[in-house]
């Protein structure tokens, strides 16, 4: 893991107008606040064994079989006294592998004892945003291996060559109804206790900030000013079209010059072909989150530089860190979708 060294690093100020510590950029969990909470048990392994099993019809083929129900009632008329066929279960296991992450910084006695700033207490308050963004980029990355994928304008990423619309969003939505999946009507507290708040019936779709304004044009599209009594699912949320609530962050990254040709196209691109946006649209208990029992909310761990053991007897190094457990999976490919799409490039 990472190390970094305060030892004369962050330069003083010392001499000069000693102004205050300013802001900066912080990242934004919007994630968490869908999927199913599972926990593992200490001292059982790291890899858990979902299992489901499948509605008669249904088939391990792919993410629309899996969800197919079949049910013919003249085949299951009853003979007098002729018991009918016995039939058998069909198991669906998904394999889960928690892995532990860490980050670790470290600071002199001198830094602490010197330096104007209060650098501890800074590393405390980074290491607290970047594993918040670790455990954001875990989810996203769980969330983006959705099978259940649709292309704006084209049938495979190469082909991308449009921007959301209200259309593509509808045939999203038809696929998931179609796979028996639900909309979302609660979601989880941001605080430590994951409670759970209700809301009214939708499919969250999460995105980057860069399709605001696609989204924006959407027709019938409500801003978040205007909800009235509705309260937003996340400070990130802008509003709402059809069955849809958008929920926005810069941290959901794109994949640059990875779409069609830019062409007249008007998308965005870093180079010449379009920048694809991943817009993941998630129904109710399509993807789980999982953590170690009793560590699923982490905090930083602080070993001061006055601490003396026989690694440092004279206590000249001091240490700010933290780790957790973590995993996230889809639970059915079928309950969410992922479209990929470009985003309107606003250069004049």
């Amino acid at each position: 893991m990472p190390t970094m060294m305060l030892d004369s690093p962050v330069a003083q100020r010392i001499g000069r107008m000693k102004g205050e510590i300013l802001a900066h950029a912080m990242g934004q969990e919007v994630l968490g606040i869908t999927g199913k909470q599972h926990n593992l048990d200490k001292n059982t392994g790291d890899t858990v064994i979902y299992r489901s099993f499948l509605p008669r019809g249904a088939a391990l083929t792919n993410s629309t079989t899996i969800n197919t129900i079949s049910v013919d009632p003249n085949l299951h008329l009853a003979a007098e006294g002729v018991p009918p066929d016995a039939d058998t279960l069909i198991a669906r296991d998904v394999t889960v592998t928690i892995q532990q992450y860490a980050c670790l910084y470290m600071y002199t006695d001198r830094v602490a004892d010197m330096h104007e700033d209060d650098i501890p207490e800074e590393m405390i308050t980074q290491t607290g945003e970047r594993m918040g963004m670790v455990r954001e980029m875990i989810r996203y990355g769980g969330l983006r291996g959705c099978t259940n994928r649709f292309y704006a304008g084209g049938t495979t990423r190469a082909t991308v060559d449009q921007a959301i619309d209200l259309s593509i969003l509808q045939a999203m939505c038809r696929s998931i109804l179609a796979n028996h999946g639900r909309v979302i009507t609660r979601i989880l507290s941001p605080s430590p206790d994951y409670g759970t708040s209700y809301v009214e019936a939708s499919f969250l779709v999460f995105a980057h900030t860069d399709l605001e304004s696609d989204i924006r044009k959407l027709p019938d599209f409500v801003p978040l000013a205007a909800y009235g009594q509705r309260t937003a699912v996340h400070e990130n949320e802008i509003g709402s079209c059809d069955r849809f609530r958008f929920v926005l962050s810069p941290d959901l990254f794109k994949i640059p010059d990875s779409g069609a040709a830019t062409g007249s196209t008007g998308l965005l691109s870093a180079a010449t072909k379009v920048d694809i946006y991943p817009a993941i649209v998630v129904g109710m208990d399509a993807w789980g989150d999982l953590a170690l029992r009793g560590r699923r909310s982490f905090a930083p761990i602080h070993q001061p530089a006055s601490a003396t053991d026989k690694s440092d007897p004279l206590g000249q190094r001091g240490y700010v860190g933290a780790k957790f457990y973590s995993a996230a999976f889809v639970q059915n490919d079928g309950w969410m979708s992922v479209l990929e799409c470009g985003a309107t490039n606003l250069t004049p």
